[in-house]
């Protein structure tokens, strides 16, 4: 099995993520043992983002760290793992809405592929880019 990364590269569905992880220097954490479990956006999701959003978050890494470890929570929670959980801490402090009442929301996003398995923790996939606050 691949890491979370590794998954996140071979995909093909994650390029803006995969570049955003590699600008904000998170590669080697999120290759690490971890685990960790990942709310991942795929590209159609960082296409929601006004125009510029992705450029100016690039050019500023503070901020594009914090919101993309904001994506992140320690541990390895499958859906099952949730049932009755109603909120995380992401890695990056605040916490994140888990919502399975119809379907499985996480704060403002949709998960549309849920419990992908890797080495280092599991990957769901989100239609929405999460925002702190």
């Amino acid at each position: 099995m691949a890491d979370i990364v590794d998954i996140a590269v071979s995909a093909g569905a994650f390029k803006t993520l995969v570049v955003a992880v590699q600008a904000a220097n998170l590669v080697d954490v999120l290759k690490s043992p971890g685990p960790f479990t990942v709310f991942a956006p795929n590209d159609d999701a960082f296409a929601k983002l006004p125009p510029g959003t992705i450029t100016t978050l690039v050019q500023n890494i503070p901020q594009l760290a914090r919101i993309l470890t904001f994506h992140v929570v320690a541990g390895r929670w499958k859906t099952s793992d949730l049932q009755g959980i109603t909120e995380l801490t992401s890695v990056e402090g605040s916490p994140i809405k888990i919502n399975l009442a119809h379907g499985f929301e996480v704060k403002n996003a949709t998960v549309i592929a849920a419990d992908i398995e890797a080495d280092n923790g599991i990957i769901h996939v989100i239609d929405n880019v999460i925002l702190m606050g």
